[in-house]
């Protein structure tokens, strides 16, 4: 045999390769599988089997992060200032607010990290292999190229492989590719130009075995698997800076370009012009810096923040990043997945066809609530629902428990009967006590369909379930009105009509039929247990959307968030769940090949006319956010299987799911939803309006009161005059008088409308609306603290030459004791007047 490549086989199409070839090519055996030397020095080769993890939560960097913004800088900058020149109580104070607000930040942060790292539960811990001809259970990082993994039903599958062996082999792939139903694998080899969701040949690392049994060749491990290349991918791209973050940023640039203007001119005229001695002259400039910046509003924004993370933690959403917060209340596209996020990820029966009608089922994912209706009324008793019941129960090898929430075991397809066996009447468990099973044909891919046989009170009875274009045939007698009668070929025609309508709606059908033996079959094989079948009905099957998605994407609408759907499964299914939640409405369906033959320039001129997008790939949808960015949309993506990892992180805002998402994707999500459900983002958008619409409202108000104090301090400096207000005294009012009305504004509730309006500009200058308020209310503040100050200094004997003369003293060490009596008098008078027309202004 030939010695496997040392390079790494990503570029190698396994699964267009026969089976005894990719062997070959690993130089291993199918029968014994590896040596346990050989298997040693390929893991001493290759490394461990596992992905390069993110390393956790890093408290430090968590914490540094909250410092990574310009107007902490300045803050910290002004600080330092304060310091040298001696103003160190100042100082001191100003680095408090800092650094609490970066404990507040932190501590918010950490907590949502760490909650999402308790989320894990991705990996493996063991894998089934052969080594030196023996089963062996290695831990899950051991496994090499060459291995040959042993795969039963609901393991999960430690690496990826070439299929080898399989007996009705399948798995859930739903995390990797988007598919909601469980593919089967078999040995023989795919053509090379394959759809990754299509390759029946091959298995993959993450996903599980939901029936049968199998072998694999394991052809990659860690980071050279599917699941290890997406996560490359997404760790190699950098995250994207939410318009919150931008808008702060700008904020923030446009004040030091003020500050840093207005105490240049300031001290310049002062100098130059009004003689002014340079060290008091600087002296004011620093309370002019102090007055300029919103020393509070760093830790009121982070305050807001927590608090609306606080509340979309009660809706179900876990923000880790305080600014994800409001992120979500600019998004003008949501991207959602469908599997699992608008549906249940949860097959559910959802129509039935017997010889008595047709009949709807009410779904409540694997719960056995709801009814059976007939023309929408309860079917009530019916003789061929309790028959399909008894067939569905007893040929069906999964079970259905309650642990708070209604989960099955086994095939999903499988487990869809049980519930509805429950609403019919038939509990399962009492029925396969009742009938226990002594014999089977098992399910293969050539016939399609199985048979249980199960011992009754007086003879055998055969319970038969499979493609209904399999089942059918072998019936020769249809039950109706409680009664067998022969099947005639207009009754043929019927059923195979329902088959088709159920198949045009996008529903996976299963026929069911039943036979009664008097004596036990020897052999008991395909040939004598399946013939002369009586037909009992078709159930047609679908992972249903939840019920207050449709609801969503109308408030959706209402409030001008277009969504698209983005899912890895097939495209009449994604068009049927689309038009039944009302996303759908005369706009295109394009699935990945399509998406592959138009250039990126004529996606970003369509994309608006395109509402779903289906069978996609990893690529496929980090070009379909790329399209709607260059349109100028802010996008929310969702996603729980690592195939939306890419995207998620490349979005303006990426959504991972508690539940059913994968490790890579809630690593990278900016907001994770603990219920997996896209009501919960549409309640986050929500409050993100909120949030942002609070920010506007005290961030008007706290920058009003700056610029009313930097107009008071300019003035007085230029005029000559001692300063109106000292360093510590504005501290208190940016602080302690403004703090604690704009955090009250940071609370202020949802307003009536707010989910009506449309989204707000992406690009909108959060300060243009403002300047023409904060012009007219600085102003009156001034006219009213400069009255006061002036109205005070000549009460105490000193007129506007008197001012002057006692500016030039500095900062009041050799100021004459009278002086010092005036501005000890005038300065409360200011401060007060300051904080009552701020509180008048709020």
């Amino acid at each position: 045999m030939q010695k496997p490549s040392e390079q790494g086989q990503q570029d190698q199409a396994w699964y267009a390769r026969d089976a005894a070839e990719v062997a070959d090519l690993l130089a291993t055996d199918g029968g014994s599988g590896l040596t346990a030397g050989e298997a040693a020095r390929r893991l001493e080769d290759h490394g461990p089997n596992e992905l390069d993890s993110g390393g956790g939560p890093n408290p430090l960097k968590i914490f540094l992060r909250q410092f990574a913004n310009i107007l902490v800088i300045v803050l910290m900058i002004a600080a330092v200032v304060s310091f040298v020149i001696g103003e160190r109580i100042d100082a001191i104070v100003i680095m408090a607010i800092v650094i609490i607000n970066a404990i507040l930040g932190f501590v918010q942060e950490y907590r949502a990290e760490q909650a999402v790292e308790a989320l894990q539960r991705m990996a493996s811990p063991t894998a089934t292999v052969l080594r030196d001809g023996k089963q062996v259970e290695v831990e899950s990082r051991e496994v090499v190229p060459g291995d040959i993994l042993v795969l039963e039903t609901g393991d999960k599958i430690a690496a990826d492989g070439r299929v080898s062996e399989s007996f009705n082999l399948e798995a859930d792939e739903a995390l990797l590719t988007g598919e909601s139903v469980p593919v089967s694998k078999h040995v023989d080899p795919n053509a090379p130009e394959t759809d990754l969701a299509d390759r029946s040949a091959e298995v993959f690392m993450g996903t599980h075995v939901t029936y049968g049994r199998g072998r694999a060749i394991v052809t990659e491990t860690g980071m050279q698997t599917q699941m290890g290349r997406i996560a490359q991918q997404v760790r190699s791209s950098d995250a994207t800076h939410t318009s919150l973050e931008q808008k702060l940023e700008r904020l923030a640039t446009w004040l030091l370009i003020v500050v840093i203007g207005l105490c240049a001119i300031v001290f310049l005229i002062g100098w130059l012009v009004r003689d002014r001695e340079p060290l008091g002259l600087f002296m004011a400039v620093v309370s002019l810096a102090v007055a300029a910046i919103p020393e509070g509003l760093p830790a009121v924004v982070t305050l807001s923040l927590a608090i609306s993370v606080r509340n979309m933690a009660q809706r179900n959403a876990i923000v880790k990043r305080l600014s994800a917060a409001e992120a979500l209340g600019s998004t003008t596209v949501i991207c959602s997945d469908k599997t699992g996020t608008m549906t249940a990820n949860e097959m559910a029966v959802v129509r039935i066809r017997t010889g008595d009608g047709t009949f709807e089922v009410e779904v409540d994912g694997y719960a056995p609530t709801g009814q059976v209706l007939l023309d929408d009324r309860p079917a009530g008793e019916q003789p061929s629902l309790r028959e399909l019941a008894r067939v569905a129960v007893l040929c069906n090898d999964s079970s259905l428990h309650e642990d708070g929430d209604w989960t099955i075991s086994g095939d999903p397809t499988e487990g869809a009967l049980l519930p509805l066996a429950r609403k019919i009447g038939t509990n399962e468990q009492e029925l396969r006590a009742r009938y226990p099973r002594v014999q089977e044909v098992s399910f293969d891919s050539t016939r399609k369909r199985m048979s249980t046989i199960h011992r009754s009170n007086v003879a055998y009875f055969v319970a038969t379930k499979g493609a209904a274009e399999s089942v059918l045939p072998q019936c020769t007698r249809v039950l109706r009105g409680g009664q067998v009668v022969e099947m005639d070929d207009e009754t043929r025609s019927r059923i195979l009509e329902a088959v088709s309508d159920m198949a045009a709606d996008a529903l996976r059908v299963l026929a069911l039929a039943r036979r009664e033996m008097d004596e036990l079959c020897d052999p008991c094989n395909a040939e004598t247990v399946e013939r002369d079948l009586t037909f009992v009905g078709i159930v047609g099957m679908i992972d249903p959307p939840r019920p207050e998605v449709a609801e969503s994407i109308r408030r959706c609408r209402e409030a001008g968030i277009d969504v698209k759907m983005v899912t890895g499964d097939h495209k009449d299914t994604a068009a049927a769940i689309a038009r039944d939640i009302g996303l759908l409405n005369g706009d295109r369906v394009v699935d990945g090949r399509e998406l592959d033959t138009i250039s990126d320039e004529e996606l970003t001129d369509a994309i608006d006319e395109i509402a779903v997008f289906a069978r996609m790939a990893p690529d496929h949808k980090v070009r379909i956010l790329e399209a709607l960015k260059a349109r100028g949309e802010i996008v929310g993506m969702t996603g729980d299987g690592i195939n939306d990892a890419p995207a998620i992180k490349r979005s303006d805002i990426g959504v991972g799911m508690a539940r059913k998402g994968t490790d890579v994707t809630r690593e990278v999500s900016d907001i994770v939803l603990a219920d997996d459900n896209f009501a919960s983002i549409v309640a986050a958008v929500e409050e993100g309006r909120v949030v942002y619409d609070n920010i506007r409202k005290f961030t008007r108000f706290l920058l009003s009161a700056n610029f009313g104090e930097l107009l008071i301090i300019s003035i007085a400096v230029l005029a000559g005059w001692p300063l109106p207000l000292l360093p510590l005294q504005i501290l208190w009012v940016n602080l302690v008088t403004d703090g604690l009305p704009a955090l009250a504004l940071g609370m202020t509730p949802s307003e009536p409308d707010i989910m009506r309006r449309p989204p707000r500009d992406p690009k909108e200058n959060m300060l243009a609306d403002m300047i023409p308020y904060l012009a007219v209310v600085a102003t009156l503040c001034t006219v009213g603290a400069l009255g006061g100050f002036v109205w005070e200094m000549h009460a105490h004997g000193f007129d506007y030459a008197g001012m002057v003369a006692l500016a030039d003293y500095g900062h009041g060490q050799m100021m004459p004791p009278e002086g010092q009596q005036a501005l000890r008098m005038a300065h409360p008078v200011v401060l007060t007047q300051i904080v009552l027309f701020e509180l008048f202004v709020v």
